[in-house]
Protein backbone atom coordinates (compact mmCIF):
# COMPACT_ATOMS: atom_id res chain seq x y z
CA UNK A 1 0.00 0.00 0.00
CA UNK A 2 1.31 3.45 -0.95
CA UNK A 3 0.99 5.92 1.94
CA UNK A 4 2.43 8.86 0.04
CA UNK A 5 0.07 11.81 -0.42
CA UNK A 6 -1.66 12.03 -3.77
CA UNK A 7 -1.53 15.21 -5.81
CA UNK A 8 -5.13 15.98 -4.78
CA UNK A 9 -4.24 15.56 -1.11
CA UNK A 10 -1.23 17.83 -1.47
CA UNK A 11 -3.41 20.42 -3.21
CA UNK A 12 -5.97 20.18 -0.40
CA UNK A 13 -3.31 20.71 2.25
CA UNK A 14 -1.80 23.59 0.30
CA UNK A 15 -5.19 25.24 -0.13
CA UNK A 16 -5.98 25.10 3.59
CA UNK A 17 -2.56 26.45 4.51
CA UNK A 18 -2.98 29.35 2.10
CA UNK A 19 -6.46 30.09 3.46
CA UNK A 20 -5.23 30.15 7.04
CA UNK A 21 -2.16 32.21 6.14
CA UNK A 22 -4.45 34.80 4.58
CA UNK A 23 -7.29 34.69 7.09
CA UNK A 24 -5.53 33.77 10.35
CA UNK A 25 -1.99 35.12 10.16
CA UNK A 26 0.19 36.06 13.13
CA UNK A 27 -1.54 39.43 13.57
CA UNK A 28 -4.92 37.68 13.78
CA UNK A 29 -3.47 35.14 16.19
CA UNK A 30 -2.21 37.81 18.56
CA UNK A 31 -5.51 39.69 18.29
CA UNK A 32 -7.32 36.50 19.25
CA UNK A 33 -5.04 36.16 22.28
CA UNK A 34 -5.83 39.72 23.38
CA UNK A 35 -9.56 39.41 22.61
CA UNK A 36 -10.57 35.77 23.16
CA UNK A 37 -13.83 35.55 21.22
CA UNK A 38 -14.67 33.18 18.40
CA UNK A 39 -14.39 34.79 14.97
CA UNK A 40 -17.75 33.89 13.42
CA UNK A 41 -16.70 35.31 10.07
CA UNK A 42 -13.70 33.00 9.95
CA UNK A 43 -15.90 30.09 11.06
CA UNK A 44 -18.29 30.70 8.15
CA UNK A 45 -15.37 31.05 5.76
CA UNK A 46 -14.07 27.67 6.92
CA UNK A 47 -17.52 26.28 6.30
CA UNK A 48 -17.64 27.74 2.79
CA UNK A 49 -14.24 26.19 2.09
CA UNK A 50 -15.56 22.75 3.03
CA UNK A 51 -13.60 22.36 6.26
CA UNK A 52 -16.56 21.01 8.23
CA UNK A 53 -18.36 19.27 5.35
CA UNK A 54 -15.24 17.58 4.04
CA UNK A 55 -16.46 14.04 4.73
CA UNK A 56 -20.11 14.53 3.85
CA UNK A 57 -21.22 12.89 0.58
CA UNK A 58 -21.40 15.23 -2.37
CA UNK A 59 -25.14 14.65 -2.77
CA UNK A 60 -25.55 16.04 0.76
CA UNK A 61 -23.57 19.18 -0.05
CA UNK A 62 -20.23 17.87 1.19
CA UNK A 63 -16.84 17.33 -0.41
CA UNK A 64 -17.04 13.54 -0.33
CA UNK A 65 -13.55 12.87 1.06
CA UNK A 66 -12.44 10.66 3.94
CA UNK A 67 -10.65 10.55 7.28
CA UNK A 68 -7.13 10.67 5.75
CA UNK A 69 -8.00 14.00 4.12
CA UNK A 70 -9.59 15.30 7.32
CA UNK A 71 -6.34 14.57 9.16
CA UNK A 72 -4.49 16.80 6.69
CA UNK A 73 -6.89 19.68 7.38
CA UNK A 74 -6.55 19.34 11.13
CA UNK A 75 -2.76 19.20 10.90
CA UNK A 76 -2.90 22.61 9.23
CA UNK A 77 -5.32 23.92 11.85
CA UNK A 78 -2.96 22.79 14.60
CA UNK A 79 -0.01 24.34 12.83
CA UNK A 80 -1.78 27.70 12.74
CA UNK A 81 -3.14 27.42 16.31
CA UNK A 82 -6.62 27.96 14.89
CA UNK A 83 -8.98 28.43 17.85
CA UNK A 84 -12.46 27.06 18.36
CA UNK A 85 -14.22 23.67 18.77
CA UNK A 86 -13.16 22.51 15.31
CA UNK A 87 -13.36 18.78 15.98
CA UNK A 88 -16.87 18.83 17.46
CA UNK A 89 -18.24 21.03 14.68
CA UNK A 90 -16.61 18.89 11.98
CA UNK A 91 -18.09 15.71 13.47
CA UNK A 92 -21.52 17.34 13.77
CA UNK A 93 -21.70 18.18 10.05
CA UNK A 94 -24.60 16.28 8.54
CA UNK A 95 -26.40 15.78 11.85
CA UNK A 96 -26.59 19.32 13.29
CA UNK A 97 -28.11 21.83 10.84
CA UNK A 98 -25.70 24.65 10.12
CA UNK A 99 -22.57 22.86 11.32
CA UNK A 100 -21.46 21.92 7.80
CA UNK A 101 -21.50 25.50 6.47
CA UNK A 102 -20.06 27.07 9.61
CA UNK A 103 -23.16 29.04 10.59
CA UNK A 104 -23.51 26.96 13.77
CA UNK A 105 -20.75 26.29 16.30
CA UNK A 106 -20.85 22.92 18.06
CA UNK A 107 -18.87 21.86 21.10
CA UNK A 108 -18.73 18.64 23.10
CA UNK A 109 -17.68 17.42 26.51
CA UNK A 110 -14.41 15.50 26.57
CA UNK A 111 -12.68 13.94 29.58
CA UNK A 112 -14.63 16.20 31.93
CA UNK A 113 -13.76 19.38 30.00
CA UNK A 114 -15.93 21.46 27.67
CA UNK A 115 -14.09 23.93 25.40
CA UNK A 116 -15.81 27.08 24.11
CA UNK A 117 -19.06 26.35 25.95
CA UNK A 118 -20.17 29.99 26.12
CA UNK A 119 -19.60 30.52 22.38
CA UNK A 120 -21.29 27.32 21.18
CA UNK A 121 -24.74 27.25 19.62
CA UNK A 122 -25.12 23.50 20.17
CA UNK A 123 -23.55 21.30 22.85
CA UNK A 124 -23.12 17.57 22.33
CA UNK A 125 -23.33 15.54 25.51
CA UNK A 126 -24.49 16.22 29.05
CA UNK A 127 -22.81 19.34 30.47
CA UNK A 128 -25.05 19.73 33.50
CA UNK A 129 -23.19 21.46 36.30
CA UNK A 130 -20.29 22.64 34.14
CA UNK A 131 -18.39 25.49 35.78
CA UNK A 132 -15.83 27.91 34.26
CA UNK A 133 -12.22 26.80 34.56
CA UNK A 134 -9.23 29.06 34.16
CA UNK A 135 -7.53 27.69 31.07
CA UNK A 136 -3.77 27.69 30.68
CA UNK A 137 -4.33 28.37 26.97
CA UNK A 138 -5.65 31.91 26.34
CA UNK A 139 -7.14 30.65 23.05
CA UNK A 140 -9.19 27.81 24.58
CA UNK A 141 -11.76 28.83 27.21
CA UNK A 142 -12.80 25.83 29.28
CA UNK A 143 -15.55 24.61 31.58
CA UNK A 144 -15.11 21.65 33.91
CA UNK A 145 -17.79 19.05 34.56
CA UNK A 146 -18.40 17.90 38.13
CA UNK A 147 -16.79 14.66 39.25
CA UNK A 148 -18.96 11.69 38.41
CA UNK A 149 -19.09 8.09 39.47
CA UNK A 150 -17.04 6.03 37.04
CA UNK A 151 -15.10 7.26 34.04
CA UNK A 152 -16.41 9.85 31.63
CA UNK A 153 -17.94 8.39 28.46
CA UNK A 154 -15.41 7.45 25.80
CA UNK A 155 -14.99 9.90 22.92
CA UNK A 156 -15.38 8.62 19.36
CA UNK A 157 -12.16 7.43 17.76
CA UNK A 158 -12.47 9.98 14.96
CA UNK A 159 -12.47 12.83 17.50
CA UNK A 160 -9.38 11.40 19.21
CA UNK A 161 -7.57 11.12 15.88
CA UNK A 162 -8.43 14.66 14.79
CA UNK A 163 -7.16 16.06 18.09
CA UNK A 164 -3.99 14.06 17.49
CA UNK A 165 -3.68 15.54 13.99
CA UNK A 166 -3.83 19.04 15.48
CA UNK A 167 -1.02 18.06 17.85
CA UNK A 168 1.06 16.84 14.89
CA UNK A 169 0.58 20.16 13.12
CA UNK A 170 1.74 22.04 16.19
CA UNK A 171 4.78 19.75 16.59
CA UNK A 172 5.75 20.39 12.99
CA UNK A 173 5.39 24.14 13.35
CA UNK A 174 7.53 24.37 16.49
CA UNK A 175 10.20 22.26 14.74
CA UNK A 176 10.23 24.77 11.87
CA UNK A 177 10.42 27.69 14.32
CA UNK A 178 13.33 26.17 16.25
CA UNK A 179 15.32 25.41 13.10
CA UNK A 180 14.70 28.87 11.65
CA UNK A 181 15.82 30.56 14.86
CA UNK A 182 18.87 28.32 15.18
CA UNK A 183 19.93 29.39 11.68
CA UNK A 184 19.84 33.11 12.45
CA UNK A 185 20.68 33.56 16.14
CA UNK A 186 24.41 34.08 16.72
CA UNK A 187 26.51 33.56 19.81
CA UNK A 188 30.27 33.47 20.19
CA UNK A 189 30.66 34.48 16.57
CA UNK A 190 28.57 31.73 14.97
CA UNK A 191 24.94 30.72 14.54
CA UNK A 192 23.68 28.59 17.41
CA UNK A 193 22.57 25.93 14.95
CA UNK A 194 26.24 25.03 14.62
CA UNK A 195 26.42 23.90 18.25
CA UNK A 196 26.01 20.18 18.79
CA UNK A 197 23.55 20.55 21.66
CA UNK A 198 21.20 22.65 19.52
CA UNK A 199 21.55 20.24 16.59
CA UNK A 200 20.52 17.37 18.85
CA UNK A 201 17.48 19.27 20.11
CA UNK A 202 16.30 20.06 16.57
CA UNK A 203 16.96 16.52 15.35
CA UNK A 204 14.97 15.08 18.25
CA UNK A 205 12.08 17.41 17.45
CA UNK A 206 12.04 16.30 13.83
CA UNK A 207 12.03 12.62 14.79
CA UNK A 208 9.15 13.09 17.25
CA UNK A 209 7.08 15.08 14.76
CA UNK A 210 7.60 12.67 11.85
CA UNK A 211 6.96 9.57 13.98
CA UNK A 212 3.71 11.05 15.27
CA UNK A 213 2.68 12.17 11.78
CA UNK A 214 3.23 8.68 10.38
CA UNK A 215 1.22 7.12 13.21
CA UNK A 216 -1.68 9.56 12.80
CA UNK A 217 -1.87 9.16 9.03
CA UNK A 218 -1.67 5.38 9.27
CA UNK A 219 -4.44 5.33 11.87
CA UNK A 220 -6.54 7.51 9.54
CA UNK A 221 -6.30 4.76 6.92
CA UNK A 222 -6.99 1.80 9.21
CA UNK A 223 -9.34 3.55 11.68
CA UNK A 224 -8.21 0.91 14.19
CA UNK A 225 -9.03 2.00 17.79
CA UNK A 226 -5.72 0.76 19.20
CA UNK A 227 -3.72 2.48 16.46
CA UNK A 228 -5.67 5.66 17.12
CA UNK A 229 -4.84 5.45 20.84
CA UNK A 230 -1.16 4.92 20.03
CA UNK A 231 -1.21 7.82 17.57
CA UNK A 232 -2.71 10.12 20.21
CA UNK A 233 0.02 9.14 22.67
CA UNK A 234 2.76 9.90 20.14
CA UNK A 235 1.12 13.12 18.96
CA UNK A 236 0.69 14.48 22.49
CA UNK A 237 4.31 13.65 23.28
CA UNK A 238 5.49 15.32 20.07
CA UNK A 239 3.45 18.51 20.56
CA UNK A 240 4.41 19.02 24.20
CA UNK A 241 8.03 17.87 23.84
CA UNK A 242 8.68 19.91 20.71
CA UNK A 243 7.20 23.06 22.20
CA UNK A 244 9.44 22.66 25.24
CA UNK A 245 12.53 22.08 23.11
CA UNK A 246 11.60 25.03 20.90
CA UNK A 247 11.54 27.18 24.03
CA UNK A 248 14.98 25.83 24.90
CA UNK A 249 16.37 26.73 21.48
CA UNK A 250 14.95 30.25 21.72
CA UNK A 251 16.44 30.72 25.20
CA UNK A 252 15.18 33.67 27.25
CA UNK A 253 13.37 35.14 24.27
CA UNK A 254 11.17 32.06 23.99
CA UNK A 255 9.75 32.61 27.46
CA UNK A 256 8.45 36.10 26.69
CA UNK A 257 4.76 36.79 26.10
CA UNK A 258 5.56 38.29 22.70
CA UNK A 259 6.94 34.99 21.38
CA UNK A 260 4.43 32.49 20.00
CA UNK A 261 6.21 29.40 21.31
CA UNK A 262 4.43 29.43 24.66
CA UNK A 263 1.06 29.42 22.86
CA UNK A 264 1.93 26.12 21.20
CA UNK A 265 2.98 24.63 24.54
CA UNK A 266 -0.19 25.76 26.30
CA UNK A 267 -2.43 24.53 23.49
CA UNK A 268 -0.59 21.19 23.48
CA UNK A 269 -1.20 20.82 27.21
CA UNK A 270 -4.92 21.43 26.75
CA UNK A 271 -5.26 19.14 23.71
CA UNK A 272 -3.51 16.38 25.61
CA UNK A 273 -6.46 16.38 28.01
CA UNK A 274 -9.07 16.31 25.23
CA UNK A 275 -10.28 13.33 23.24
CA UNK A 276 -8.27 10.74 25.13
CA UNK A 277 -5.86 11.31 27.98
CA UNK A 278 -2.49 9.58 28.09
CA UNK A 279 -3.77 7.30 30.84
CA UNK A 280 -6.67 6.06 28.74
CA UNK A 281 -4.53 5.71 25.63
CA UNK A 282 -1.93 3.70 27.51
CA UNK A 283 -4.63 1.40 28.88
CA UNK A 284 -6.07 0.86 25.41
CA UNK A 285 -2.69 -0.02 23.94
CA UNK A 286 -1.71 -2.22 26.89
CA UNK A 287 -5.00 -4.14 26.74
CA UNK A 288 -4.31 -5.10 23.14
CA UNK A 289 -0.86 -6.56 23.85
Amino acid sequence: MDFRLTEDQRALRRGVRELLARRFDRAALREAVDTPALDRGLWRELGNAGFFALRLPEDEGGVGLGLPEAVLLFEEAGRALLPGPLVATHLAAGTVPGAADGTVVVTAASEGLVPWLDEADVVSGDVTGAVPLRSVDPLTPLHRLPARTGAYPAVAGEAVLLHAAEQVGSAGRTTEAAVAYAREREQFGQVIGGFQAVKHLCAGMLVRAELARAAVRAAAVTADPVEIAGAKLLADEAAVGNARDCLQVHGGMGFTWEADVHLHLKRAWVRARLGMTAERAEEAVAASL
